[in-house]
């Protein structure tokens, strides 16, 4: 399938989780088997070539980060929500367009030095995105890039992660 085709996939859901909130929902794309191989190939090419491992944040970024860590034979450390975890090796609070939130890193997935991209599904304000990027370098390790399906430009997001190389499927 034509990668547009597969993004074409994704459906606009208004007023989730709140009103005024436009959800975007990649549940139609990732349940076509075409469509979501589209989009793995499409984010695996993004990946920098020498990232150690992905880092997949909860829970649509699990999905994305798992089907390209085996597209490029990479290990998946899976950013949390708080309470989660059994052990937590760090935890950063942040900012979303519709209130705070937390993220936490486990224990003993992420070595130092080791050069991590970050997946995503969505890139809005870029809280989520900015705070993964935190708990891995506080963590000692080097974030090489951040890929995502979808950016919501006027959000500002990139705005957010200025420096780091940042690559989106479709801008929006």
């Amino acid at each position: 399938m034509e990668l547009d085709k597969a993004l074409d996939l994704i459906a606009d859901v208004p007023d989730f989780p709140e009103p005024g909130v436009l959800f975007r929902d990649l549940s139609p794309l990732f349940a076509d088997a075409a469509g979501f191989k589209a989009v793995t190939d499409a984010l695996a090419a993004t990946v920098d070539p020498d990232a150690d491992l992905l880092a997949g944040v909860e829970a649509r970024g699990f999905l994305l980060a798992a089907a390209v860590g085996y597209a490029r034979g990479l290990g998946v450390a899976l950013i949390r929500k708080p309470g989660k975890l059994p052990r937590v090796a760090g935890r950063v609070g942040y900012t979303l367009e519709y209130g705070t939130a937390t993220v936490e890193l486990p224990e003993g997935v992420v070595e130092p030095g080791q050069r991590v991209a970050v997946l995503d599904d969505v890139l809005a304000t870029g809280g989520t995105v900015a705070a993964t990027c935190k708990l891995l370098e506080d963590a000692k390790a080097q974030v090489t890039g951040v890929s995502v399906v979808m950016e919501l430009g006027a959000l500002g997001g990139r705005s957010v992660l200025e420096g780091r190389r940042v690559e989106a499927l479709r801008v929006c």
